[in-house]
């Protein structure tokens, strides 16, 4: 495989060139398959690859929201146990004291 960088040859397998490191697979946003960084669509799931395509799926996965991909025994559990993970608050008063030659006695 040619690096688009640097046009040097490389391994059909390799993820990376093995000259400059430029990317030689750009990960589908809908699949997550590798395909080559000039390429227009996805070889496997024929999404888009153009940059500003992947630059709104890349917003739109990051939008989610999180029921969209927590398991739904996670959500009730978390949901049903929501007041025990708040917790309460409490005023305290801490006191740090350092002892001189409380080493040499330990």
């Amino acid at each position: 495989m040619k690096c688009p960088k640097c046009h040097t040859e490389n391994l059909a397998d390799s993820a990376f060139c093995e000259e400059c490191s430029a990317p030689l697979e750009a990960a589908c946003p809908s699949c997550g398959t590798g395909n080559r960084p000039t390429a227009k669509f996805c070889r496997k799931c024929r999404a888009s690859l153009a940059p500003s395509d992947r630059v709104k799926a890349e917003s739109q996965t990051a939008a989610r929201a999180p029921l969209s991909y927590t398991p739904k025994h996670l959500t009730d559990k978390i949901l049903q146990s929501k007041s025990a993970l708040e917790g309460e608050r409490k005023q305290v008063t801490v006191l740090f004291a350092d002892v001189k030659g409380s080493m040499e006695l330990g």
